[in-house]
Order: structure tokens, then C-alpha cells, then sequence
């Protein structure tokens, strides 16, 4: 199976590009982005050594729609769409923080709560709660942005004390990010679904504040099925869910969390097979549509005349 598992593609009024985990971000001229979305996986913020083919596309073709259906709570970088695995939108200065908003005790959350921490990024939690729980009110855990290395827990306290955003600028960007959550939320139960945690980017053009990179993702986000959801919560039994944290937690039985010295596991053609299957199908599910495989024959190709024909037209 093929896989995008790199891009070096020269398009007009190209300045730069930038190789991140999963996508590649070309510079056109310092005024738009050109946003390849690769087959590469990441998990502990390693890349994985293999693709996983579809996987870029179904990212891609879910952020759009959602860029698309939040556009009226905050504006957004996307200006296009030229090919599946491709947004081009507005070249954003990016902030060093990521909104992170949780909805349930889950996830890195839960690892943290279970090893004693009642604090998370200034948020305080009660004692007493189970995994998978669900929070009063989302609550918003930022993390910092790092070019490399790990991303690390921030409170709001310390993004202002260290000068990372603005007073003004963060309380907007909690705004946007409770509200676009809450549109998160109401999508994902009109499919059946449960938005259970994501994370939000954003940047500033011409001092004003953009919704950046992807929403609502697999990548970005985390999904239970709400169907039995109360029932599994009750007799504490893992939830069915459609995100990236099944990849993590097969990393973790075979001895991979990042940490310094581990090696990580192969994945044999069946897994790679599994993990496509699992982000198709939270696509359908997402979208209420079928999924509907791009050519990846002449990946390369395809990307670079559907992407140049879409640049040339705006520039």
C-alpha cells in the first residue's frame, strides 16, 4: 500500500517549507501557506517509521469541512482546498501555545490524574473521579508549542506571566475555543459521536486572530461512540472510540511512550491496514458521507498540478 510519507514540491512564489510531524507547510511568498497533509503518523510526538496510506487525505478532506462549518465563531486560514491531501489558506503568525479543551478525564489527563495530580494547568480537579468521566465544564489545559521535542503542559497564569500572548488576545482565544468545542460537540452528536477532547491553533495576520492548521481530527481530536458510552462507564470498561489513542495504547503494550532508549515496534501490513480502516471510518462517521479513496499512484504528481493550478489563480 502507498503511502505520502514526504513532499519536496516547488510551487510559484515559493520562499521555504516547512517539514513538521505529519505536514509539510510550503511559504508562498510570506501571504498564503500551502498546507501538504501527509500519510505520516505520529504518536509521543515521534514520528512513526511508516505511513499509513489514506491517512492524509481523511485529515485533510475533515478539517476542511469543519474550517468550513465553524468560520462564523472565528475566522480561519483556509482560502482552498485544491487536492485531497492539500489546503492552501493565509500565512498566519502562529502563537507558541496550543488551546487544549477537554469535555472528559481521558488521556493524557487521566495519566496524570491516576498518578496523583489534582492540578492541570491551573485547573483543579475534584477528587474522586473515575476514567473517561465526564467534566462539569470543559476545561481548557494549553500546552506550548515546541518546534522540537515535546510539547508541555502551560497554565494560563504562566502563558501571561512569560508574555507567550497577550491578556487580551488569550481570553479571546478561550472564547473561540469553548464556543468552537461546543460546535464540535454538537457535530459529533448529530453522527452519534461524543468530541471528548481536541486542540486548537491559532494565529494573527494583519493583527487579527485566525483559526489555524486542522479541527476536529483524528489527529487533533478524541471521539467515544456515545452509543453505550454510560453503559462501559458504569462497569469501568474501556470505551469504542475513533481517535489516535488506540495507536498510543498499542505503542505502550509493546513498549513505546517516547522516553529516551525505546525503540519503536514494527507494523506489519495488517496493522497499517487497521489503522487506515479506523481513520476511514471515523471519516464516515464524522461526515455522514462515504469515503472516497483519492489515486495515490502519482501522488506526487496529482499534488503539485492541482496545487500550482489553485496558486496561480490567487497569486
Amino acid at each position: 500500500m502507498e503511502a505520502l510519507t514526504k513532499s519536496n514540491f516547488n510551487f510559484p512564489q515559493q520562499k521555504d517549507v516547512y517539514h513538521g510531524k505529519v505536514r509539510d507547510v510550503y511559504n508562498i511568498g510570506d501571504e498564503y501557506l500551502a498546507m501538504v497533509v501527509s500519510d505520516r503518523i505520529s504518536a509521543f510526538d515521534v514520528v512513526l517509521p511508516q505511513g499509513i496510506p489514506y491517512k492524509g487525505q481523511v485529515l485533510n478532506q475533515i478539517a476542511a469541512e469543519f474550517l468550513d462549518a465553524t468560520k462564523d465563531i472565528v475566522p480561519n486560514w483556509k482560502v482552498s482546498t485544491p487536492d485531497p491531501n492539500v489546503t492552501i489558506g493565509h500565512y498566519c503568525e502562529p502563537f507558541k501555545v496550543e488551546m487544549v479543551v477537554r469535555g472528559y478525564l481521558t488521556g493524557h489527563a487521566w495519566r496524570e490524574y491516576k498518578s496523583g495530580k489534582r492540578e492541570l494547568c491551573g485547573n483543579t480537579l475534584p477528587e474522586g473521579m473515575k476514567e473517561h468521566q465526564k467534566f462539569e465544564q470543559p476545561i481548557i489545559t494549553p500546552t506550548t508549542k515546541e518546534d522540537v521535542g515535546h510539547d508541555e503542559d502551560i497554565s494560563k497564569e504562566e502563558i501571561l506571566k512569560q508574555g507567550l500572548v497577550s491578556k487580551d488576545d488569550y481570553e479571546l482565544l478561550e472564547e473561540y475555543t469553548l464556543k468552537l468545542f461546543e460546535r464540535g460537540t454538537q457535530m459529533a452528536a448529530d453522527k452519534g459521536l461524543i468530541l471528548v477532547d481536541t486542540k486548537y491553533e491559532f494565529g494573527k495576520k494583519d493583527g487579527k486572530i485566525y483559526l489555524i492548521d486542522e479541527i476536529h481530527t483524528p489527529d487533533s481530536s478524541r471521539y467515544f461512540y456515545a452509543d453505550g458510552y454510560q453503559e462501559r462507564f458504569d462497569k469501568g470498561e474501556k470505551q469504542r472510540q475513533l481517535s489516535k489513542e488506540f495507536v498510543r495504547e498499542w505503542l505502550i503494550e509493546n513498549g513505546f511512550q517516547g522516553q529516551e532508549g525505546q525503540k519503536v515496534p514494527q507494523m506489519d501490513f495488517e496493522r497499517i491496514k487497521q489503522i487506515s480502516d479506523r481513520y476511514i471510518e471515523l471519516y464516515e462517521k464524522i461526515t455522514g458521507r462515504s469515503f472516497e479513496k483519492a489515486d495515490i499512484k502519482n501522488i506526487d504528481q496529482r499534488i503539485q498540478e492541482n496545487t500550482e493550478k489553485a496558486l496561480k489563480e490567487i497569486l
